[in-house]
């Protein structure tokens, strides 16, 4: 068996904010596609993730709630659970989870100050320095290898999945949610080419699960199963769902798999996509107990769904005047919005605010959200890339809309726009936040804790 390698070698990062500080300072390396740097990373650590059980999760939306289903349901079944997810929406030690439980701030000083002189070897090889995220990962997989042990690792995938550093891993099943409309600047400007590379993440022999709905894409999906001679488990042909009732904050469904039957399920996240997310992660433990021998009861299942959360998407914050936060940053999360703003909740005018990146598809988004809105205030998230208010109230101006008029604000500063959005809320409106998680972020610490996020990627 090989030797896990943790150091005593120190980088010389005195506190958790000096870690954390140095992390995000190998932003600027940016996102860069390619598994080398952390290849060589790991293989100087040990290959620590090779002693480590994955369920490798990708998707366009749909990936965080899918992990907390998982995640949930895992633990009340008494396994021990890391969860490593981003971006992170309060504070950087979010992403490292084990057992539901952020990682400590001094355990996350020890693993930096043990990975910073390996990373800094690296950087001056011809691979360059590891990125933000390539060290975000490594320091995941030391936190579970060297300190919890978990039984099972919930690993969502940073972008896309193919080149995606998460991939270093042979997990026990794959997952992906769905394929859609989303970084397209780096995935491909064509659906068949996003569901390749999150496609990607299909190892050989290695059950995949998936609710990926279009033709073009279930197509790559299969084909890419069988190349790998893995088997597939696709919504609407393996298994299936039959929403039964649907109340805000209460959902429930009806579900059909290859194995078995549920009659009933529920679960507390509120949207219709959820349901569908809630019968991957239920398709995905039963064909863990099919294969892995994974023991989940019924009632641990029944629990753990009802009992997964995941901030910031569909989350309400406020209750008086009632402030609602949704991360749907592209256009199929925007519809997944409108539509369970349609279905489930009831208000006399819906005040909304928005604010985005400026590498979105920012058209679709907002066609999305014209019909139903009667004021509609355009802002900025506080990130490096975001789309600047004046230009993309320009594009709104610019739209077509169904809808005879609505008020348009434009307040670049988000938390004015915020306190206004509050100001103007009647007690039978709704007020809704949206756009780039990196906006979510920040708004939810305002309102909830009236401090700052760490927010970021």
């Amino acid at each position: 068996m090989e030797e896990i390698v943790v150091t005593e070698r120190s980088g010389g990062l005195r506190s958790y904010g000096e870690a954390v500080d140095w992390i995000n300072g190998l932003i600027p390396f940016g996102i860069r596609p390619g598994l080398d740097r952390i290849e060589t990373l790991l293989d100087k650590l040990g290959n620590p993730h090779r002693r480590l059980k994955f369920i490798h999760v990708a998707g366009t939306n749909g990936k965080g709630s899918t992990c907390a289903f998982l995640t949930s349901v895992l633990i009340k079944s008494g396994y021990d659970v890391g969860t490593f997810t981003s971006p992170y929406i309060t504070k950087f030690t979010n992403r490292f989870q084990y057992n539901g439980t952020d990682i400590e701030e001094e355990t996350l000083l020890k693993l930096s100050n043990a990975l910073k002189p390996i990373v800094e070897e690296i950087a001056e090889t011809e691979l360059g320095s590891p990125t933000m995220f390539e060290v975000a990962t490594a320091l995941a997989i030391m936190f579970y290898a060297t300190e919890t042990y978990p039984d099972y690792v919930v690993w969502e995938t940073g972008l896309g999945g193919r080149l995606d550093v998460t991939n270093i891993v042979t997990p026990v099943i794959s997952v992906i949610t769905n394929v859609g409309h989303d970084h397209m600047d780096r995935l491909g400007d064509t659906l068949e080419a996003i569901a390749f590379e999150k496609a990607g993440i299909i190892k050989s022999g290695v059950p995949v699960v998936s609710a990926v709905t279009q033709p073009e894409v279930v197509r790559v999906v299969r084909e890419t199963a069988a190349a790998k001679k893995s088997t597939l488990y696709l919504l609407g042909e393996q298994f299936d769902i039959e929403p039964l009732s649907n109340a805000e904050n209460e959902q429930s469904f009806r579900f059909r798999g290859l194995f078995r039957g549920i009659e009933s399920l529920s679960i507390t996240l509120n949207g219709t996509h959820q349901l569908t997310n809630a019968a991957v992660a239920v398709m995905t433990l039963e064909v863990l107990r099919q294969y892995y021998a994974l023991i989940v009861d019924d009632e641990a299942l029944e629990e753990g769904l009802r009992a997964a959360a995941w901030p910031g998407r569909m989350e309400m914050v406020v209750d008086s005047p009632r402030i609602l936060l949704d991360g749907a940053h592209n256009p199929e999360g925007v519809q997944s919005l409108v539509e369970t703003l349609k279905s489930t909740y009831r208000y006399d005018r819906l005040r909304l605010v928005v604010g985005m990146l400026e590498n979105k598809n920012h058209e679709d988004v907002i066609k999305h959200i014209l019909p139903i809105v009667d004021t509609l205030i355009v802002t900025e998230p506080d990130f490096r890339t975001k789309m600047e208010a004046g230009p993309l109230a320009d594009l709104i101006r610019g739209i077509q809309s169904d809808k005879p008029s609505f008020e348009l604000i434009v307040e670049p500063d988000w938390r004015k726009a915020v306190t206004h959005l509050q100001q103007i809320t009647g007690e039978t409106d709704l007020g809704v936040v949206t756009g780039s998680l990196y906006l979510i972020a920040d708004v939810r610490s305002r309102l909830l804790y009236n401090s700052d996020s760490e927010k970021g990627w």
